[in-house]
């Protein structure tokens, strides 16, 4: 089976200018190199300024790579491109419009990709809010009427509404609270079985990574360290970060089991 995402040796170097007399800080993404199966879940994984997020950028087409090739599907024009991999960022709904119904959020997007008329925007959009486990009648609503959990379902509505391939979610689950988190990572393993997608998922909880991902790449200071198969990699892991994250998760479940049964 040939791959849908094919990153190769991909490069960038992120800087971050200095408050008033500090230094510029600089931060080398690369070299990355890793390919991804149709409808597999490849998590990323790490300590914060490790370079995941940067990664998740590149590959959404967010920034632009000073290096190397990320080629999906062997697709080469942009914005074919851009429609076969879509992201979803922690606080997605803080990019909603307040002034804005959802149906005219979800409708922008279809406007600026599509060649749908007014009717065929309004029945997708309706389509897709029920895919992810919302009403049609949310066409209406605006953000303020929504709970977090309903915010973050039209976060993945808007991904979802040019039928990409992929889906690179980065810390997706971190605002919620638990019962909510576990109710989107069931809608998002609902949707990839029902769609085929693909998805790229950053993420620190190490328990839904090992729930919901086929592949695990690990990454320190912009370059990957350790890959390999979820269970494979969290059950023996070759690198002393790759140890130390595993056994936090540990430390944290049995402080958990603790507390509860105490």
């Amino acid at each position: 089976m040939s791959a849908i995402l094919d990153v190769k040796n991909i490069e960038y170097t992120y800087i971050q200018k200095g408050k008033l007399f500090a230094k510029d800080q600089t931060f080398h993404l690369g070299p990355v190199s890793f390919s991804m199966q149709a409808g597999e879940t490849i998590a990323i994984v790490g300590n914060n300024g490790s370079g995941k997020s940067l990664l998740a950028k590149a590959l959404a087409g967010a920034l632009n790579i000073e290096k190397g090739e990320i080629l999906i599907a062997n697709k080469e024009d942009g914005r074919e491109r851009h429609n076969t991999i879509r992201m979803i960022l922690q606080h997605s709904a803080d990019a909603f419009n307040p002034a804005l119904s959802i149906g005219s959020i979800l409708s922008q997007t279809l406007r600026l990709n599509t060649d749908l008329n007014e009717n065929q925007r309004r029945e997708k959009i309706e389509e897709t809010l029920v895919n992810v486990g919302l009403l049609r009648e949310h066409f209406h609503f605006y953000r303020h009427m929504l709970s977090d959990g309903q915010q973050q379902r039209v976060a993945l509505a808007r991904a979802l509404i040019l039928d990409p391939e992929i889906i690179v979610a980065d810390e997706p689950f971190a605002a919620l609270d638990p019962s909510v988190r576990s109710q989107t990572v069931n809608l998002i393993l609902k949707l990839q079985d029902e769609l085929g997608l693909g998805f790229v998922f950053i993420s620190h909880n190490i328990g839904i990574v090992r729930h919901i991902s086929d592949r695990v790449l690990v990454m320190d200071k912009g370059v990957i360290i350790e890959q390999g198969k979820t269970h494979d990699v969290f059950t023996h892991p070759r690198t002393i970060l790759t140890q130390k994250l595993v056994q936090a998760h540990t430390n944290l479940v049995e402080k958990h089991f603790v507390q509860k049964y105490a």
